[in-house]
């Protein structure tokens, strides 16, 4: 499967796509090729490789005084000011200006850009109370048997909650339940929000390490997303019932930054918190027999394609 393309299918044009991959020829040497996946295990996996990107991600304009050897390593190691990457990457990726919160001119860094908020109204959020509803723009497979899927990202490649959640005890209350695994590119909007309303319980962090989650890493090894870096967190639904929600990290995503206080009730397409640089996931838990997802996504999900959709939009329902 190297160099084979990304496809997925878009639930608004009803077409299937190519996606366009940031970094991909970086990308597709660090993981289908012997001496990149050597790199990757050595240095990209590792948190102080995507500090130090992110940090690269936060620098703003800057004059430089000094001349000499030391100080034009520190230029090339900063990587100057991060704010000229903005205006070429909307160009680049297509993105809609008009949804910002803010000009594309007023963002200080790179950073700030990417994890920028939008506009009110820009993400309707589908109306019902048994209604549930995507957590993150990106792309999307669904499984509403998670303990008898296979063929995440490649055919036959399966993970097992318990592995996911790192407690047996928690796993076992999702046996059989249904999972949603959201797939967040550098071009999209990289904040993630409730998908139903209930009790947000505390974050719980695992530690892990900083693999990429493109499809070009996952198709490697499917285990990537239980050996990241990532969040649990319980929103206990009266409609729904347990939901677990988890963010996972990945290369170049070294901040995984909560926004809702724990323990107080949230609506249904609340903000929940944000990714900093770098393409990420999100991975949403239902107990069996909670939800219904949404036959397109079952459709597609069940051919190994990734539907792509917004936040907001209906992901199920409760039957």
């Amino acid at each position: 499967m190297s160099g084979e393309p990304i496809r997925y299918f878009d639930r608004y044009s009803r077409s299937m796509k190519t996606e366009q991959v940031f970094e991909e020829p970086w990308l597709r040497f660090a993981y289908e090729n012997p001496l990149g996946r050597a790199g990757v295990w050595a240095l990209t996996r590792r948190a102080a490789f995507s500090r130090w990107y992110g940090w690269r991600m936060t620098q703003g304009a800057r004059r430089e005084y000094e001349d000499g050897l030391v100080p034009s390593v520190l230029r090339m190691l900063r990587g100057g000011d991060s704010s000229l990457r903005i205006l070429p990457f909307i160009e680049r990726y297509g993105l809609d200006v008009d949804e910002f919160a803010k000009s594309p001119f007023d963002y200080k860094t790179f950073n700030e850009f990417f994890y920028r908020q939008l506009k009110p109204g820009a993400r309707p959020i589908a109306a019902g109370e048994r209604v549930a509803v995507f957590p993150a723009d990106g792309r999307h497979l669904a499984f509403p048997d998670v303990d008898a899927a296979t063929g995440f990202y490649v055919k036959g490649a399966k993970f097992s909650v318990a592995s996911l959640l790192a407690d047996d005890a928690l796993a076992r209350k999702f046996t059989g339940g249904a999972m949603l695994i959201s797939r967040l590119c550098p071009v999209d909007y990289h904040r993630f929000h409730f998908p139903v309303g209930g009790r947000a319980g505390e974050p719980r962090r695992i530690n892990g390490w900083l693999y990429s989650v493109s499809p070009i890493a996952l198709r490697q090894n499917i285990r990537f997303l239980v050996e990241n870096k990532r969040e649990i967190t319980l929103v206990e639904s009266p409609v729904f019932g347990p939901v677990a929600m988890l963010e996972v990290g990945a290369t170049n995503v070294g901040s995984i930054i909560q926004g809702f206080v724990p323990g107080r009730e949230v609506a249904k397409g609340d903000e929940k918190g944000l990714f900093a640089f770098g393409g990420s996931c999100v991975i949403t838990l239902f107990q069996r027999g909670r939800i219904a997802f949404e036959s397109d996504l079952v459709e597609s999900s069940a051919g190994q394609i990734e539907v792509y959709a917004r936040m907001g939009d209906r992901l199920g329902v409760a039957p």
